[in-house]
């Protein structure tokens, strides 16, 4: 079995029932670094745009920041939505944050799915898939810092990365993106089995030996000693957020592992949110492999977040 990995999350948003957004952002900044001092092995930063809630929309920004107060942990940017992008500018930004990092970026990237986004960038939905494919060439391209040919000019980007060249995973819901990343990328986001299971054959076609599929798990973990009293304090916060993902993916069609609930009941049958033990913590680890933690979800007040990351620390990551 492959070593266990534990994931840290941030989505930076601030719903009405949260706590202002500069005083999410210091603490974020401050769990990363206790995160790195801790041996949490990677940031994850989402991003949408336009979200009256305040959801991170520039996640390379909040990576430098990041970046610049960790030594350690690598920073996933998960994930930048592709045709929002100008891919010339955003080749610049994700160099310099490699290059900040000393190397610790993992693009993901994705198609997107939310309409308001795309008219928002006077994008078209319809065009998102030759969109990714056109950013994810021009990306590679332009990390080797020389000369290429884009749209018809002769363009180079500087300075060229930390790595020889980041690396690239994918996301997608439909088998099209399963395909798609088996022959562009270097791996493929995805809970479903079936899904990754195309991906595996397009990767193997394409001379590539994928990672096997990753034992799915819910992406919010809040670690106490007394799990009834952790729901009180997260259900609020975890229920809105599974409501405002569940209506963005109802609307689109799409399955992102996140539906509409009407109850907290609901909320945690849908396994999507999880308060654990530390010990429950090290039977995860040990079985599944991965965790993901959420200190900030939906707001939380980083009181809160703090008392799950500090006893995460000082009970489950010295028992890996």
């Amino acid at each position: 079995m492959t070593s266990p990995v534990v994931q840290i999350r941030f989505d930076m948003r601030t719903p009405a029932l949260g706590q202002p957004a500069q005083q999410l952002y210091e603490a974020a900044l401050d769990m990363a670094e206790f995160a790195d001092h801790s041996g949490v092995h990677i940031i994850s930063l989402s991003e949408h745009h336009g979200v009256e809630e305040g959801y991170l929309s520039s996640s390379p920004t909040l990576a430098a920041a990041m970046a610049a107060r960790t030594r350690q942990i690598r920073i996933h940017l998960s994930a930048i939505v592709l045709p929002l992008h100008d891919p010339l500018h955003l080749a610049e930004q994700i160099a310099v944050l490699d290059l900040i990092s000393g190397g610790r970026v993992t693009l993901v990237a994705a198609g997107g799915y939310v309409q308001a986004e795309f008219d928002m960038f006077d994008r078209q939905l319809s065009q998102r898939a030759a969109l990714v494919e056109e950013a994810i060439t021009t990306l590679r391209q332009a990390w080797t810092g020389e000369y290429f040919d884009y749209r018809g000019r002769r363009v180079r980007v500087t300075p060229r990365p930390a790595q020889v060249s980041v690396p690239i995973f994918m996301g997608g819901s439909v088998p099209a993106a399963a395909r798609r990343a088996g022959r562009l990328a270097d791996g493929f986001i995805t809970h479903l089995p079936d899904l990754y299971a195309i991906y595996e054959a397009s990767a193997r076609s394409h001379g590539k030996n994928p990672a096997p599929f990753p034992i799915p798990t819910c992406t919010c973990v809040y670690v106490a000693e007394n799990p009834d009293q952790a729901w009180e304090w997260i259900a609020p916060h975890a229920l809105y957020e599974m409501n405002s993902y569940g209506r963005w993916t109802a609307a689109a069609g799409t399955d992102g592992g996140y539906s509409p609930v009407s109850s907290i009941a609901e909320l945690k049958a849908s396994g999507a949110y999880a308060v654990m033990t530390p010990e429950e913590c090290v039977t995860q680890l040990r079985t599944a492999g991965s965790l993901f933690l959420h200190p900030l979800v939906g707001g939380l007040s980083p009181e809160i977040g703090w008392r799950s990351l500090r006893l995460f620390a000082e009970k489950v990551m010295p028992a890996l």
